[in-house]
């Protein structure tokens, strides 16, 4: 088997045992990535697990942010019960562990060639892009607004906002007409309960997309140390990025379908299929 069928079984090995909260963030527990990365005693697993947090530590990044600690309850012989120590991890709590560990291993370097290429796909050319199914395009910019968003919340807790619900609406409003996060959720259908991006087409992700990036940019060029300053900011970039598009001859954002599938569903889907693919190969 070539060494792209070789990475492709990794990938798809790393993504069967990815977990999904309640607020759609992916995690990983340690246990079950020592099992694929084929390590047979956790002592030896935790050692690596202890360097990767040390790189962590080193870049200056919370480890408190990627591993978790978390216990665990298993069963033993005669009904007993014994907790044990696990990880909750992030991917890049993750992809530090594959490079610190033994890269003899033959599973340790195909993760350590899997990430590399991962951070390759991060960014992906026009031409990649548009040969993707629009599912595809979808989780994708989705990733891409989820992490956008944090830098620009960030940004705007800088600028003196502390009402976040009201700054975002302001965005809204400016990209949608006037329209709130929760007029957004009425017109779809969906509960206010759920993300109304998780409900848009690549086409919406990427305005709002545009939206979140370039609010970041002008709050930061223009020193907005303010929460009202910063809502206007919000709503004045919504309503660019709107003429842009009615200049340009696009569909506006309000009058684009809504997809019948959310984002989280098409990832959970995704992830049971590659579980289900996971188990095929371990029979």
């Amino acid at each position: 088997m070539d060494e792209k069928n070789l990475i492709t079984i990794t990938e798809d090995n790393f993504e069967s045992i990815k977990h999904i909260d309640e607020n759609g963030i992916e995690y990983w527990y340690a246990r079950e990535l020592q099992n694929v990365l084929n390590y047979k005693e956790w002592r030896k697993f935790e050692n690596v697990i202890n360097k990767a947090k040390e790189a962590c530590e080193n870049s200056d990044i919370s480890t408190f942010d990627h591993f978790v600690d978390v216990a665990k309850t298993i069963k033993m012989p005669k009904g007993a019960e014994k907790t044990i120590i696990d990880y909750r991890l992030t991917r890049y709590a993750c992809y530090l562990i594959a490079q610190n560990g033994d890269s003899r291993k033959k599973a340790i370097a195909l993760a350590q060639t899997y990430f590399a290429v991962q951070t390759r796909k991060q960014e992906l050319t026009r031409q990649e892009y548009e040969q993707l199914s629009e599912d595809e395009k979808r989780l994708y910019t989705r990733k891409n607004v989820k992490d956008k968003n944090k830098y620009l919340f960030d940004t705007a807790k800088l600028a003196g906002v502390k009402n976040y619900g009201k700054f975002n609406n302001y965005g809204y409003r400016g990209l949608y007409n006037g329209e709130t996060a929760k007029d957004i959720a009425n017109r779809k259908g969906i509960s206010e309960k759920e993300d109304i991006l998780d409900y848009m087409s690549s086409t919406e992700l990427a305005a709002n997309l545009f939206r979140i990036t370039q609010t970041d940019e002008v709050l930061k060029n223009k020193n907005i140390n303010n929460e009202d300053d910063a809502c206007k900011t919000h709503h004045n970039v919504g309503q660019a990025v709107r003429q842009t598009i009615k200049r340009i001859g696009g569909t506006m954002p309000e009058d684009l379908p809504t997809p019948s599938k959310s984002a989280k569903q098409i990832e959970k889907e995704k992830n049971k299929q590659l579980k289900v693919n996971y188990k095929k190969r371990l029979k």
